[in-house]
């Protein structure tokens, strides 16, 4: 609620104090009004700040980091209030818990940043799967499906190898375990294997990951 004020007022400045803006300013008003509700509700949940605070008692840290020591809730918040900031509960399980004085709308608005660049930076692999029914399998389709597997892994995504086995196959996994080294050796210049080939009901199954660096 204080920060929400406080946000008001700021507001509420702009719009009497310079009259170029005064047009629109009921709609730019209510926008922020929105969002910052929407804000001290979302910090509600995450950390006590303000009037949430209920505890009687906390170690104080000022906006510049220096310590205020072990005062009053009441205090703590007047200090925050002559500061023109919030302040915030950081370590609520501390005894007696920590509040610090900061801006916290502006202290949001920056960790939402960072962890958006931080989702850009990551790098999604996916798994794709080269599937074989049975075991019979001549030159022209192992190279096809062996071609398409390096592409992947070259790509960056992980490959998933399965044959399904028919029938009578199921009495000669061999011949399933020879075409997985067949896959790992043609693969071998780009990935490594990340789980070898084993079987799994009617399928064996054999994961290859690209190898660091390339």
């Amino acid at each position: 609620m204080r920060l929400t004020l406080r946000l008001f007022k700021r507001v509420n400045k702009i719009s009497v104090t310079n009259g170029v803006f005064m047009r629109g300013c009921n709609s730019v008003h209510a926008f922020l009004c929105r969002l910052f509700w929407r804000c001290v509700n979302i910090s509600i949940k995450e950390l006590a700040i303000n009037d949430g605070i209920k505890f009687k008692e906390v170690r104080t840290i000022s906006a510049d980091g220096s310590q205020l020591g072990i005062i009053p809730i009441e205090k703590a918040l007047e200090a925050a209030e002559n500061a023109d900031l919030d302040l915030v509960c950081i370590s609520p399980n501390a005894v007696p818990p920590v509040c610090k004085i900061m801006d916290y709308g502006k202290y949001r608005f920056e960790q939402a940043k960072r962890e958006k660049d931080a989702k850009k930076n990551q790098k999604v692999i996916d798994i794709k799967e080269i599937r074989l029914t049975g075991v019979g399998i001549d030159t022209h389709d192992f190279e096809t499906k062996a071609n398409h597997a390096v592409r992947f892994l070259k790509s960056g995504d992980k490959v998933k190898f399965s044959i399904r086995f028919r029938g009578r196959e199921l009495g000669h996994p061999d011949k399933g375990y020879e075409i997985m080294e067949r896959f790992a050796e043609y693969c071998s210049e780009v990935a490594v294997v990340e789980k070898p080939a084993k079987m799994e009901s009617r399928n064996m199954i054999m994961f290859m990951a690209p190898k660091t660096g390339k």
